[in-house]
């Protein structure tokens, strides 16, 4: 079983020199917040996810949660390294200062969370679903449910969860039909939800949850759905969990990958109904859920990110220690001098960069998105929620590669459990299908993200881009000239792209629907293809200057190099799909698969 070891350098060099965090700092007057105190805490938090949660991930996967009168039991170890969690204040790190958090900025707390999941996915899953129910309190939550339920979610004292699916309804959403029927001041919950992410443990005194449900006189569709807290402990007078709610875990799901993250069939109301509040106004719960389900997929992008780091450190390690083949002198050499696998671990190494980058710039543009001022607030929502599927679409496509790639390293071992090489490929499979589809997120890209503006957001995204082109023709050098050329062909094909979908998807309905799966990974290749120039322009820029060791900004280059020539160019192959309009599969009759 591999190790794990957070990448502080590349880390550190994304947030300082691609995210700028010091300036974003100082505009946001976090007076005591900088790159420094930045790189100390991810520093720290490497320690726990390499000391602590690392070991669980193989015990997580080999056993993981049983169910037992109803009642989930966590793997063993789970709970000591949770109660550390908390204990260090990790769950505090982006929370309100008002309700016991560190307010933070958002990037700094997604770069921690890169090690939570690199370190052990189904562990990290548990306080990231709470992470979420956080935000969609503090968005939509009554004064009075903040104080009750906040300053125990942020702490971690409690975790919560989001209850969306059911049988009849997975991503068709209109289809739900759990109850919610008025009774005094709460209302009873009845109904079944499948797929809920840790729904049920025993690691803290109470479980949130937070539930779409449909009111008696609700309109049919996603417009009659309300949101509501079901907590499993209903609150004493004191606030404090007491009687046992009247909902629970009835079974769960047997699983591809992350054995260690209990998956959960919920049942609310078999014995009268489950007791429930209402989060904000009545039939507004869909808009309320997405505010955690967006939070949700930017992290489910960057699980995407942390799966094929913790392959990728599994494959150097192998490839050096594994022995196999001779020099011309006749001594047995390690299979990484092997120029095919050190072509693969390149390849890891510059998709993970390239992901990495733009998990961060995706996050820090969230915080400038909730800046104080309204222009520049204005001006960076668009961003965000044009980034949002790329991050969460192509991030987790992504991830299917290069964690593929690690199997293939390691040659036949690589097929054996005991390596552990194929848990990451298992637990990655996931990634892009909760939190929504990549077509669903292709969808919402092409469709709400593209054509509902015009093309606005991407356009701003493209003239941007095209400034780190025209900086790249400013560097006399070979890699700086093929950088410029691959990138500018790839931008002025999305240029292309666009003006041809905004005019011809007016008169073809099915166009959008169509492409959108190649559209979105067009531009998820493109972004990552801009972040690794703008990188290698800031690495040239500090050679020599002792901020950081010359041969790690040497690499910046070559990783930069390898991804222009060989996932830059994809982007243009996925242009050339879209611009073919319907594809053959939209084409064929139905009768015919």
């Amino acid at each position: 079983m591999s190790t794990y070891t957070a990448p502080y350098a590349d880390a550190n060099f994304v947030i300082k020199e691609l995210v700028k965090f010091d300036q974003y700092c100082s505009e946001a007057g976090l007076e005591e917040v900088n790159s420094e105190l930045a790189s100390v805490i991810i520093e720290e938090a490497g320690k726990l996810a390499s000391d602590v949660l690392a070991p669980l991930n193989s015990t997580g996967d080999q056993n993981g949660a049983r169910l037992e009168d109803n009642k989930v039991i966590e793997t063993e170890g789970f709970a000591d390294a949770y109660q550390q969690y908390v204990e260090n204040g990790w769950a505090t790190l982006t929370g309100p200062e008002e309700f016991g958090g560190q307010a933070l900025p958002n990037v700094l707390g997604t770069a921690v969370n890169e090690l939570w999941h690199s370190a052990n996915m189904g562990f990290a899953l548990c306080p990231m679903l709470s992470q979420g129910a956080v935000e969609a309190l503090i968005a939509h939550g009554s004064d009075e449910l903040k104080a009750q339920y906040l300053p125990q979610l942020i702490s971690g004292e409690w975790t919560g969860t989001m209850n969306l699916t059911e049988p009849n309804a997975g991503s068709d959403l209109a289809a739900v039909a759990s109850k919610a029927i008025p009774d005094g001041d709460v209302y009873k919950i009845t109904g079944q939800k499948i797929f809920i992410t840790w729904g049920d443990h025993q690691m803290t005194s109470n479980v949130v949850h937070l539930v779409l449900a449909r009111l008696p006189d609700a309109p049919a569709g996603v417009k009659g759905i309300s949101l509501f807290i079901v907590p499993k402990f209903k609150l004493d007078a004191n606030g404090e969990p007491g009687e046992l709610n009247d909902v629970a875990c009835v079974s769960l799901e047997h699983k591809l990958g992350i054995h260690g993250s209990p998956t959960c069939v919920m049942s609310f109301g078999d014995n009268g109904g489950a007791e429930g509040y209402l989060v904000g106004e009545a039939n507004k719960g869909l808009m309320y859920m997405f505010t955690m389900m967006n939070h949700a997929r930017q992290s489910v992008g960057l699980q995407g990110l942390s799966i094929s780091e913790r392959a990728y450190q599994q494959s150097v390690e192998y490839a050096k220690e594994r022995i196999q083949g001779t020099r011309k002198d006749g001594s047995k050499m390690a299979i990484i001098e092997h120029p095919d696998v050190r072509r693969m671990l390149l390849a890891q190494k510059s998709g993970i960069e390239a992901m990495r980058a733009l998990a961060y710039v995706a996050a820090s543009d969230v915080d400038k998105a909730h800046s104080k001022d309204a222009e520049v607030a204005k001006h960076y929502q668009p961003r965000v929620d044009l980034l949002t599927p790329i991050v969460k679409g192509w991030m987790t496509e992504f991830a299917q590669e290069l964690t593929s790639l690690n199997i293939q390293v390691h040659g036949g071992m690589g097929c054996i459990e005991e390596t552990g090489a194929a848990q990451h490929y298992r637990d990655a499979r996931i990634l892009p299908i909760y939190e929504g589809t990549t077509g669903i997120q292709a969808l919402d890209f092409i469709g709400r993200k593209m054509l509902m503006d015009q093309g606005a957001a991407l356009e701003s995204l493209q003239s941007e881009m095209m400034i780190t082109v025209n900086a790249l023709a400013t560097v006399d050098s070979p890699v700086f000239a093929k950088l410029h050329r691959e990138l500018r062909t790839a931008v002025e094909r999305s240029m292309q792209v666009r003006s041809w979908l905004l005019d011809k998807s007016a008169s073809n309905r099915d166009l959008a629907s169509s492409v959108c799966v190649d559209f979105l990974m067009m531009h998820g290749f493109l972004c990552g293809g801009w972040l690794l120039a703008k990188s290698a322009l800031s690495a040239q820029e500090l050679m020599g200057s002792g901020e950081y060791a010359d041969d790690f900004l040497r690499t910046k280059l070559i990783t930069a190099e390898f991804f222009a020539d060989n996932y830059l160019p994809r982007a243009n192959r996925h242009a050339d799909v879209v611009m073919s309009g319907l594809s053959g599969a939209c084409e064929i009759d139905t009768e015919q698969f």
